[in-house]
C-alpha cells in the first residue's frame, strides 16, 4: 500500500488531537492503537449474517443465520468483553418447529431479539419466508413460539407480490412497540411494512402500513436520536457487491421517511476486504452507537456459495443529525 505526505500528515494529527466528544465521533479513539485495545473485523470466527444483539447480565447475545443461506436453527454467540465470542445453542427456531401450510423451502434466517417492557424476550425470525415470533425468560432461554398455536406471526402469503422476512421490533420512548419488515422478490420490488404491536408483542395494533423509503429492499431498523426516526435499511444484491447500507428519516414511526442527502453511508470499499455489506442492527455501549452488520469472507466474493461474516464499526452523527459514512475500521475494546 503507497503513503502520500498528505495521508502520514493526517495520520499524525488524527493521533494527536484527542476526542472530546464519544458519542459524535469515536474514530480518534479507535486510532490510537498505542494506548487502546482493538476489536477487529471479523469480530469471530464462522460464517454469519444478519446479526440482532441484546446485552444482559454483563453479557453480549449475537443472534444470526448461519450460511450458507442459513440452516435447520440459529447461531447464538455469548461474550462478556465482546472480543472472545462462544456459539451456544438455542431450542427454538428450527425449521421443523417453525413450519405451516403457507412455508416454503427457505430455512431459519435473520433473527432480531429485543427485551420487552414486560422483562420477556421477544424474537422475530424469519423460515420458510413466513415471520415467526418468539418469547422467552432469558437470551438462550428456552424460547418457544410466542402464539399458542404454534402458527406463524406473518404468513408468506399476506402480500404475495412482496417478501414477508427480515422483522425487526422497535419500541419508542413512550413504550409503544412496532413491528417493521419486508423485502423484495426476484431481487426486485422490496417493500417495508409497519404495524403498532400490542403489549404481548404480538398482537396487530391497527392497520399495518406501507413505509417503503426510496431505493429500500430488505433488512429495515428502526433507531431514534433526540426526535428523529431513522429508519435503516438494506438495498442492492447480497450476492454481489451492490449490497449496501442506506437509511431515511422521519418525525413519526410511520414516516413519511425521506432518504437523507448521503445515503447510503456503508458500501463496497475499494480496499476489498468490505465487500456487500448490509442487514445490520444497531446498538449503544457507555453512550456510543455501533452498528453490527455482516460483510463477504474472502472465501465467497461474488458468490452465490454465500460465506458471510460478522463486523462491528461506531456509528456517529453530524451536528445536523445526519449519520456519517461508517469507516470500516473496528472500535475500541470496550472498558471492563
Amino acid at each position: 500500500m503507497r503513503f502520500s505526505y498528505l495521508t502520514v500528515l493526517l495520520a499524525v494529527t488524527a493521533f494527536s488531537c484527542k476526542n472530546t466528544n464519544k458519542s459524535t465521533d469515536e474514530t480518534a479513539t479507535v486510532a490510537d492503537s498505542t494506548h487502546t485495545q482493538l476489536i477487529t473485523n471479523p469480530i469471530t470466527d464462522g460464517f454469519y449474517a444478519d446479526p440482532s444483539i441484546v446485552e444482559a447480565d454483563g453479557k453480549f447475545y449475537i443472534y444470526a443465520t448461519k450460511d450458507p443461506w442459513g440452516k435447520e436453527d440459529l447461531a447464538v454467540l455469548e461474550s462478556s468483553d465482546f472480543k472472545n465470542w462462544e456459539l451456544k445453542s438455542i431450542n427454538w427456531p428450527t425449521k421443523e418447529a417453525c413450519t405451516s401450510p403457507t412455508s416454503n423451502g427457505s430455512m431459519v434466517w435473520a433473527p432480531s431479539v429485543i427485551k420487552a417492557q414486560n422483562g420477556k424476550y421477544y424474537m422475530y425470525v424469519s423460515v420458510g419466508s413466513e415471520v415467526w415470533a418468539g418469547v422467552a425468560e432469558s437470551p438462550l432461554g428456552p424460547w418457544k413460539n410466542a402464539k399458542e398455536d404454534n402458527s406463524p406471526l406473518i404468513k408468506g402469503d399476506l402480500f404475495p407480490e412482496y417478501h414477508m422476512i427480515d422483522a425487526e421490533a422497535f419500541i419508542d420512548d413512550d413504550g409503544q412497540a412496532y413491528l417493521y419488515w419486508g423485502s423484495g422478490l426476484n431481487w426486485v420490488n422490496g417493500h417495508c411494512f409497519v404495524v403498532k404491536l400490542k403489549e404481548d408483542m404480538i398482537t396487530f395494533d391497527g392497520e399495518i402500513k406501507d413505509v417503503t423509503p426510496a431505493n429500500y429492499f430488505e433488512a429495515p431498523i428502526m433507531i431514534k436520536r433526540d426526535s428523529t426516526y431513522y429508519l435503516m435499511y438494506s438495498d442492492g444484491k447480497v450476492i454481489e457487491d451492490t449490497y449496501k447500507v442506506r437509511y431515511a428519516t422521519g418525525d413519526n414511526p410511520y414516516g413519511p421517511f425521506t432518504e437523507a442527502s448521503n445515503s447510503p453511508i456503508l458500501s463496497t470499499e475499494t480496499d476489498s476486504i468490505t465487500y456487500s455489506p448490509g442487514h445490520h442492527t444497531v446498538f449503544t455501549k457507555n453512550g456510543q452507537d455501533y452498528i453490527l452488520y455482516h460483510r463477504h469472507s474472502a472465501n465467497s466474493p461474488n458468490s452465490e456459495d454465500l460465506l458471510r461474516e460478522l463486523c462491528v464499526d461506531s456509528l456517529n452523527y453530524t451536528p445536523e443529525g445526519l449519520i456519517k459514512a461508517v469507516k470500516p475500521s473496528g472500535i475500541a475494546a470496550f472498558e471492563e
